[in-house]
């Protein structure tokens, strides 16, 4: 009895020794040739057509499938593919042939094709044919179109007695979709990289080979039916429909019976596969390597050779441009950072002066992973907006990174769901767990983003008012490159800043150059950021930072403070950079008003001088009424005079006798115990 030709001819009545031979038969009709088919948006589609016949539910417009740009590698269109494949399907379908003939016709019509790939294409002809079918019953009765293409086809005026064999092909198609979901899981394994036990992917490979034969199979018997269906008379519906109707489930139950088999083999694949890869990745980064492209494929490109995209291009890139690159991974929520945080980081790496000294050394590659293990819509959405507004690379489907690469990112560079930057160099190397604080202070001056460097810049660096604006105002660094007196402070009371204001003016008639610069307060309400910097800059009291540089200025000194800490400060010793950005933001966090008076384009630290709450008010106190003096001192002159401790409150009647031939100061001169300025005579003799 030959059993592979025979239609009764069911796996659970074949020897494994018929199961071989089928086995074989179908590997020499396999041949393929590195084409890729998108078979899971093929998928998708058959689910869509499917759900709309057996229900009334309408899909949205931006739900529906869209089935283009499917496949890639292959010179033959797609939809000629399907014109043979329903051709063999529909136009044989009354050929006394053998089904099994037929069924090996379309494995060598789709030799070149992957196996889930295989099940797709066909699976995808038929469901689209019968839905043609569906649709000329549903229409019957209200389009004359409709009827008229019945007619011509000679379809059933009732459908109704047709509804058990459409439920049962309705049961079977749902069947043949989830054990080909499976097949397309095993496919998507990363088993070019790693190796499965030969026991395990043999056994899972068999199950594959005879799965995809008996799908196919039963299509085949499925468009009989259809055909048949068109043919019967109407008297003819009940017992026909009762023998195809058990003809169609016990398919069922025998692709049931192969899914729920193949389902716990591809599992255990899956466990394999994943835990091999980890230890892959985790092994990887223990190496010297010649490049950073293993590294990367291991990390992005198991599925995909073009995983990458150019956000600013819409290109698909491949990791093979990042070849020789420094490699800074933004690792993220898909909602990526806050707006200003986002824009900041923009500003930082993009549109920085610095950029075009390391532009074409260094590429930051976005890679969102989602809070739970799951994506959702909402998520995908805000990927795609952001994907196609940042000037970065992404991944380009980031719901296809592997599990065990996202569990590495969670775990060897401690992902919490807040934002690192992980540097790899040219090599591959991590040599920055988190470059993200750098980048913020730094920029691209920073490159190339290691540790090290963040070290030998802390070392280069002194608390000055070019590093604590750091180009975030234009008109602000022009200011400071020109060595001006500028004053940036901040409050969120308007009171406290006219009064302020007011005393500086006072200061400033007295032949004082200073710039006053609002800079608000990094706790404020979205309303006090928006109203105070426009009562200022309304009423004409300073300058004052825009809302949304206001924020960067916070976020840099935030930084400064993180990545200061995050190096600890040397034994026995005082830091003063950390020392002055935590007195600065202690004092926001304390509502304490405060100002921070210096010169621009000057290095020294004691150029800067801050103050804060009442000390600052009575300095301006004392300064006002130095008049012209505080223009003879020079105003940090005066100021630090102003805050060395006096004692005696008032001015007081001490002298000091310069006889001729000692040195002689020019200018104004301080009382050493009042602190006040001395008046200055010349005694003739």
């Amino acid at each position: 009895m030959d059993l592979l030709g025979s239609d009764t001819f069911l796996p659970n009545s074949v020897s494994s020794l018929s199961q071989e031979v089928l086995i074989k038969k179908l590997l020499l009709s396999h041949d393929p040739d590195g084409r890729h088919l998108d078979s899971e948006l093929l998928l998708c589609a058959v689910e869509d057509i499917m759900l709309c016949t057996t229900t009334s539910q309408v899909l949205d417009a931006t739900e529906k499938t869209h089935v283009c740009n499917l496949e890639f590698g292959s010179q033959e269109p797609l939809g000629q593919t399907f014109c043979k494949i329903s051709h063999e399907i529909l136009c044989k379908c009354c050929d006394e042939g053998n089904l099994h003939a037929r069924t090996m016709l379309l494995f060598d019509l789709l030799g070149n094709y992957k196996w889930g790939a295989k099940v797709a294409l066909v699976l995808t002809s038929f469901v689209a044919s019968y839905g043609e079918f569906r649709l000329l019953m549903q229409l019957y009765s209200s389009s004359p179109l409709a009827i008229s293409v019945a007619l011509l086809k000679k379809l059933p005026v009732d459908s109704s007695p047709l509804k058990p064999r459409f439920k049962a092909l309705s049961l079977l198609v749902n069947a043949m979709v989830d054990v080909t979901k499976c097949i397309i899981k095993f496919e998507n394994l990363p088993l070019s990289h790693v190796e499965l036990d030969d026991e395990t992917k043999a056994v899972t490979k068999s199950q594959i080979y005879i799965a995809v034969y008996w799908i196919i199979r039963g299509i085949l018997i499925c468009s009989s039916q259809i055909t048949d269906s068109t043919a019967m008379k109407s008297e003819q519906y009940s017992d026909s429909t009762i023998i195809a109707s058990w003809e169609l489930l016990s398919l069922v139950y025998q692709l049931r019976s192969i899914y729920s088999d193949l389902r716990q083999q591809v599992e255990v694949c899956h466990q394999q596969t994943e835990t091999k890869l980890y230890q892959k990745l985790l092994d990887i980064f223990k190496e010297t390597q010649v490049d950073n492209q293993e590294v990367l494929r291991l990390l992005f490109a198991l599925r995909d050779d073009l995983p990458l995209k150019d956000c600013s291009s819409q290109a698909k890139v491949g990791v093979s441009d990042l070849k020789n690159e420094v490699v800074i991974l933004m690792i993220s929520k898909p909602e990526l950072l806050s707006i200003e945080e986002s824009l900041f980081l923009v500003q930082q790496t993009h549109n920085h002066p610095h950029k075009k000294n390391a532009e074409d050394s260094y590429r930051i590659v976005w890679v969102p992973i989602p809070v739970s293990n799951q994506w959702t819509d909402a998520e995908e959405t805000i990927f795609e907006y952001l994907s196609n507004s940042l000037p970065w690379f992404s991944i380009r489907q980031p719901w296809l990174l592997n599990s065990a690469v996202v569990k590495f990112i969670k775990e060897a560079w401690n992902y919490k769901n807040e934002p690192v930057m992980v540097v790899l160099d040219s090599q591959g190397t991590v040599t920055n767990p988190n470059a993200i604080d750098m980048l913020f202070i730094w920029g691209p001056k920073a490159y190339p983003f290691s540790a090290s460097r963040e070290e030998e810049l802390w070392q280069e660096q002194n608390w000055t008012l070019q590093f604590m604006m750091d180009e975030i105002d234009l008109l602000l660094t022009k200011w400071v490159e020109e060595g001006r007196n500028i004053c940036i402070y901040g409050s969120d009371s308007i009171d406290w800043i006219v009064e302020f204001t007011d005393k500086m003016e006072i200061i400033k008639s007295a032949g004082v150059q200073l710039e006053l610069v609002y800079v608000g307060k990094r706790n404020s309400s979205q309303q006090d950021m928006r109203n105070i910097p426009a009562t200022v800059s309304y009423k004409k009291l300073s300058s004052a930072l825009p809302p949304m540089k206001t924020h960067f200025f916070w976020l840099r000194l935030e930084s400064i403070r993180r990545s200061k800490l995050r190096l600890g400060k040397p034994a026995n010793s005082t830091d003063n950079v950390l020392d002055e950005v935590s007195a600065l933001l202690d004092a926001d966090d304390n509502d304490k008003n405060w100002a921070v008076i210096g010169r621009g384009s000057d290095s020294m630290m004691q150029d800067i001088v801050r103050l804060e709450g009442s000390n600052l008010m009575e300095c301006l106190n004392k300064l006002t009424k130095w008049g012209e003096h505080v223009g003879e001192l020079g105003f940090l002159g005066a100021l630090r005079h102003a805050l060395e401790p006096s004692v005696l409150p008032e001015p007081c009647g001490h002298f000091d006798v310069t006889l001729p031939g000692k040195e002689q100061g020019e200018g104004v001169v301080v009382c050493g115990k009042c602190k006040h300025p001395m008046k200055k005579f010349v005694v003739y003799k």
